[in-house]
């Protein structure tokens, strides 16, 4: 197995707590020679920033989301703070995995209506190895309590394809869609705002116990706005391109 590695991006002020963390620790093994791929993410949304993606390479029975099961520590630390540290630590002690790969910078919608000069796109390479030949993604939706995007264990291509990620709601945090209950960078990179400072910790008080679901959307019952931080699935698109 073996991992890329990114290093701590600093963009601007209001993705500051977004920063990704460098990806080690995965050792070399002597698997089948690998094959190697050109995923590209793009926010298909208008009005939610997505986290740096998390890409993993692994085998098949090795994801880490589950519609219909409950959301791990993991993804509730992703979905609800933008914190993909655990999850990257717990697919770094697990069997199967080939390749862990991370962003250096959120991807805004294409319009960016915060003004971030950030892109609503970006080029991974990730690798595989012998029948290891599945990929799994996932970002959190910046704008929301508990909401993210992914894919789970996508088989890759003999030569490309295109796949698309819908919106899940890990429903472990409730939906207030109060700035107050949601990560900072929400309000500079939509560019709406309530003045509330946000949180990058979860709240004991709005806990959930459910099971991840669809997201059911926004309400546009508190700071979030039907007409702005809306979107309709897909959420994200994928593109896979084989290339060695």
């Amino acid at each position: 197995m073996k991992t890329k590695k990114t290093g701590v991006f600093a963009v601007t002020a209001i993705i500051a707590m977004l920063a990704v963390v460098s990806i080690a620790g995965i050792p070399e093994s002597n698997a089948a020679t690998p094959k190697t791929y050109e995923v590209t993410i793009t926010n298909l949304t208008s009005g939610q920033p997505i986290t740096p993606p998390l890409l993993v390479t692994h085998a098949k029975d090795v994801g880490f989301f589950t519609v219909g099961e409950m959301a791990g520590n993991e993804i509730q630390q992703l979905s609800e703070n933008g914190n993909a540290d655990p999850l990257v630590e717990m697919l770094q002690s697990k069997a199967g995995i080939v390749d862990i790969v991370q962003g250096d910078a959120p991807l805004v919608p294409a319009n960016d209506p915060g003004e971030t000069g950030l892109s609503h796109t970006q080029t991974f390479e990730v690798s595989t190895a012998g029948n290891q030949r599945y990929l799994s993604f996932a970002s959190m939706l910046v704008c929301t309590n508990d909401g993210f995007t992914g894919i789970d264990s996508v088989k890759l291509p003999i030569k490309q394809t295109t796949v698309y990620a819908k919106a899940f709601d890990a429903r472990t945090e409730m939906n207030t869609e109060d700035f107050a209950d949601m990560v900072p960078p929400c309000q500079g990179a939509i560019g709406v705002s309530s003045g509330e400072d946000g949180t990058d910790e979860s709240n004991p008080a709005l806990a959930e116990t459910g099971v991840v679901i669809p997201h059911p959307g926004i309400m546009g019952g508190e700071d979030l706005l039907k007409n702005i931080h809306a979107w309709s699935d897909p959420v994200v698109k994928i593109d896979i391109v084989r290339i060695g």
